[in-house]
């Protein structure tokens, strides 16, 4: 994966939804084209629709996007990242496969919740 590419976490796409300018602005100066998602982020994002019409919207969305599957080198890191940061930090499991998706895809991490993974070493956050 080019390293331009940036790993949305889900709290992104949900202030997206929102119609937050902020969020908006960098979308766009980061380009759909470099914009990808874990599959965990998908299926969080679904789990939240609200309703069906709602749910139609984010299935395109989720559609038009590069989703990143959980592999066997992510569940590795996964393991590890759990391992090390879920007691000590918190960490929970889907932030730490959005962060493993995030590592072993040689991404940064767009997220509004820097505090839960600004520890994880080898992650690197998009400012």
């Amino acid at each position: 994966m080019e390293k331009n590419v940036i790993i949305c976490d889900t709290n992104i796409l949900i202030e997206l939804y929102k119609n937050n300018q902020t969020i908006i602005s960098n979308l766009r100066k980061i380009g759909e084209e470099n914009i990808a998602i874990s599959s965990i982020t998908a299926g969080e994002l679904i789990y939240g629709a609200l309703n069906k019409k709602e749910l139609q919207i984010i299935k395109k969305d989720i559609d038009n996007l590069d989703v990143i599957h959980m592999n066997e080198l992510i569940s590795q890191k996964f393991i590890l990242l759990m391992l090390k940061y879920s007691k000590s930090h918190g960490l929970t499991i889907p932030d730490a496969i959005i962060a493993a998706t995030a590592i072993v895809s040689n991404t940064n991490l767009y997220t509004m919740n820097t505090k839960d993974f600004k520890f994880i070493e080898g992650l690197t956050l998009f400012e």
